[in-house]
């Protein structure tokens, strides 16, 4: 028996979103708008007014959590008539049930098995490996990006047309046509053959096309504004028949094209599917008005949208705060204190810091742990803990004591140098034996000849750079930041980041020159290294409550009450690299970007920016983002660096002492002070 009472709390574009049931159908939900809500309760409707059978619905999400927070709600107004719902799921689950019942026509056993991240990297590492292809220089996860990239496309193998010009995708096709074969001789596929696959099988056969077509009288999309081109294929061939198919999405929410999503699935809807009706969903719940007027002003910049006019059910409530700041510290130092003045009222784990890129979380960190502030990290690792700061950190400790054996087991294969684990073991043996640290075991075992010849290069080099390196440090006087620079030059560290082919390289590049500018703060090596000891051993794991700190990309989906949104500057926020690769549509998605991490924030938001920031060791001039000057006055509150009568420039020092500037001596300031006496 179906609840009617889904009716009851649905708003007039929800109704009708819910009652049009007949033909193509676009709804355009804005952030909060209760999507969720209209898809099951036009899921209910659907059976309530006996136009199809459960398992005559197909209903599609991006994630397992969506599909069972979808499957709960239907549960709730269907009741046991929610068992039936066998096609509600993810593009990836559907498609490998129906992939099983026709593995055949792709050369596979039902039974095939689908295979993970570790064990495709483990496939094109054998590929390579028998090809005589360097994964230093070509690394198999990017190898297997770009192979996701081409079936993203809905191209096999024999289907690609690469520009001869771009070397690196040359060489990868080869790869691509080993790698498919090498899967179907295991019966297996990956997670982007799964749909591929299944539109292959759905466009060369026209009956089992025509079946599933006729079957699902209806068809539901979530977050279609996610789509790819294969997905959206996939969705066109099973609606053929029937053509109701009903996309749920928000256009100005579109900020994953560099995983494959197109906008223009969302945009030209009704353009690919005939009499299509368009129903926005403009009434939010989860913003209060003024946090709505600043992401509709700023949204409204971008050409490439359908348009909507978002509206609050909620109180106009506080204006969206925007500070501007000397330098990324003091920004900081702000933010900390805004916390102090707003935590009594909003819990810390209903406060969230959005960057945008993961490196900006540094100086917040060392804000937080200076003063006793939790947090934790979303969708990624804190900055001390990350690989590539602790080879960095490795290298210096190594150069500064030659007894720290960790240090040296963590980067003397790193890069390569063909030490492996089994000359790793006699050194350490030998270490054993003669009470001696592993590097002098090591240079030892030169003298005496017990290192493999091609091993002991490696390694000679290496000693000898510690050696060199330690010169400059004592005898040369070179400083901790120059002496790292170096280090990263001469061990070969910054060639194998830059060189290899790696989506995630630039992420590790931006961290290390973050560190550098970590580094500037200290006068000398050992006090920098000290500090991370204690930033990395401070217990981190209180008890209670923690600030949410991520990058605006892992933010999409989430909420919290109050958000603060920091480094609103031209050129990391838009991106230059996104403006620079993509042009205008880079322009659009980061402008989406920001309008996303708006509408995180229920009741209050707080965006900022820095005069200056510290860079690479330098400071350097910034400009505030031009998505600040978009941003309608009206909604916002600045804080006094706006007041043309104050002169911001008095007793401006950038290397004032973190301890004593202004700003400081907020209540955390007060609990740091305990904790050091």
């Amino acid at each position: 028996m179906v609840n009617s009472e889904y009716f009851k709390d649905l708003n007039k574009a929800q109704k009708e979103a819910v009652k049009s049931l007949d033909g193509p159908l676009l709804i355009v939900a804005g952030a909060g708008s209760g999507k969720t809500k209209v898809l099951t309760s036009r899921i209910a409707n659907i059976i309530r007014e006996k136009k199809a059978f459960p398992n005559q619905i197909l209903a599609v999400t991006f994630t397992n959590k969506a599909a069972k927070e979808m499957q709960i709600r239907v549960s709730k107004i269907l009741g046991s008539a929610a068992t039936s719902l066998s096609w509600l799921g993810t593009f990836h689950s559907i498609c490998a049930k129906l992939l099983r019942k026709h593995a055949s026509a792709v050369n596979l056993n039902s039974n095939f098995t689908i295979v993970d991240t570790d064990d495709q990297i483990r496939l094109i590492k054998n590929i390579c490996k028998a090809e005589n292809i360097d994964i230093k220089q070509l690394a198999p996860r990017y190898v297997l990006a770009i192979i996701d990239r081409w079936k993203n496309k809905g191209f096999y193998p024999n289907e690609v047309v690469i520009n001869n010009r771009d070397l690196y995708e040359k060489n990868i096709l080869p790869l691509y046509k080993i790698y498919q074969q090498k899967l179907i001789d295991l019966n297996s596929c990956d997670f982007g053959d799964l749909i591929l696959h299944t539109v292959k099988i759905l466009e060369k056969n026209i009956e089992i096309r025509e079946i599933y077509s006729k079957n699902f009288k209806y068809i539901l999309v979530d977050e279609y504004q996610d789509t790819n081109f294969i997905q959206s294929k996939w969705l066109n061939l099973l609606s053929e028949k029937n053509k109701n198919i009903c996309c749920v999405g928000d256009d100005d929410q579109s900020i994953y094209s560099w995983r494959g999503a197109e906008i223009k699935n969302f945009l030209e809807f009704d353009q690919v599917y005939e009499n299509t009706k368009v129903i926005r969903l403009e009434e939010n719940y989860r913003s209060s008005q003024n946090i709505l007027s600043i992401a509709s002003g700023l949204i409204s910049n971008n050409q490439n949208r359908v348009g909507k006019n978002l509206k609050a059910t909620l109180e106009e409530g506080e204006l969206v705060k925007l500070n501007c700041f000397k330098n990324g510290k003091d920004e900081a130092i702000g933010v900390s204190d805004e916390i102090e003045k707003i935590k009594k009222k909003y819990s810390l784990n209903n406060i969230a810091i959005l960057v945008r890129a993961i490196f900006q979380t540094r100086e917040f960190e060392e804000r937080f742990l200076k003063i006793g502030m939790p947090y934790r990290i979303l969708g990624g690792t804190k900055f001390y803990e990350r690989a590539e700061i602790k080879d960095c950190i490795a290298y210096l400790r190594i150069i500064y004591q030659e007894k720290d054996d960790l240090a040296f087991e963590r980067i003397v294969n790193n890069p390569k140098r063909s030490i492996g684990d089994n000359t790793l073991k006699l050194i350490h043996e030998y270490g054993k034996k003669n009470s001696l640290c592993l590097e002098n075991a090591s240079r030892n075992m030169i003298t005496e000849n017990l290192i493999k010849p091609k091993t002991k290069i490696g390694l000679k080099l290496f000693l000898d750079l510690l050696v060199k390196w330690r010169k400059d440090l004592n005898i040369q006087k070179v400083t901790h930041v120059k002496l790292l620079q170096t280090v990263l030059d001469e061990s070969g560290y910054s060639a194998m980041l830059k060189n290899k082919k790696d989506f995630d390289n630039e992420n590790r590049l931006e961290n290390i020159k973050e560190l550098l500018s970590a580094m500037k703060e200290f006068d000398t090596l050992e006090s920098f290294l000290e500090h991370v000891s204690l930033a990395t051993s401070i217990d981190q794991d209180w008890e209670g409550q923690k600030i949410n700190m991520m990058t605006m990309h892992a933010a999409k989906g989430l909420e919290f009450d109050v958000v603060f949104l920091p480094g609103w500057e031209e050129g990391l926020f838009p991106h230059q690299k996104s403006i620079e690769e993509k042009g205008q549509n880079g322009l659009e998605e980061e402008r989406r970007l920001a309008y996303v991490g708006i509408t995180r924030a229920k009741k209050l938001a707080v965006i900022s920016f820095s005069m200056n920031r510290f860079y690479q060791g330098d400071w350097i001039d910034s400009m505030a983002s031009r998505f600040v000057d978009e941003l309608p006055n009206k909604y916002l509150e600045k804080n006094s660096f706006f007041d043309e009568n104050t002169n911001n420039d008095e007793d401006f020092d950038f290397n004032q002492d973190f301890e004593i500037e202004e700003g400081t001596r907020s209540p955390g300031w007060t609990r740091y002070q305990k904790r050091i006496k």
